[in-house]
């Protein structure tokens, strides 16, 4: 009859987490809720009193904001990284003979431009004199 009554409160708390996390801003709340509540039915299973319930409820609420937290910051670094790409890059347009556009992405090198075939420019080129290497 216990393991009715605590399969039926974990079936309630999975359900009403589901609301919750949905609610979460960011990684580390969503992984304390869902370790909480992790840790706490497998502290109520293995246990089978409330100290083990609280005991695996708060070491899961820790772990998962852990996961959670380090899962924020590599999202946080790449996302600044892809910013100081943009930044350091300049997508310029080669018109062809045809009509067509290539475009070509060169980046920030010391005081000059690099393409991407290793190419060194002084200042930004132009699409004009990307066209001989890049279009045809």
């Amino acid at each position: 009859m216990l393991r009715h009554i605590v399969t039926s409160g974990l079936i309630a708390i999975i359900g009403w987490s589901t609301i919750i996390v949905s609610g979460c801003a960011n990684d580390a709340q969503t992984g304390a809720v869902i370790g909480g509540l992790a840790g706490a039915g497998i502290g109520a299973l293995a246990g089978g009193h409330t100290e083990a319930t609280l005991i695996g409820a708060a070491v899961g609420t820790g772990a998962g904001y852990i996961i959670g937290n380090e899962s924020d910051k590599a999202r946080t670094q790449a996302h600044m990284y892809a910013m100081q790409e943009d930044i350091r890059s300049h997508r310029i347009n080669v018109h062809n003979s045809n009509g067509s556009i290539v475009q070509v992405k060169v980046r920030r090198y010391g005081t000059g431009w690099l393409g991407p075939r290793g190419e060194y420019y002084h200042s930004l080129p132009s699409g004009e004199q990307l066209r001989p290497v890049y279009g045809f």
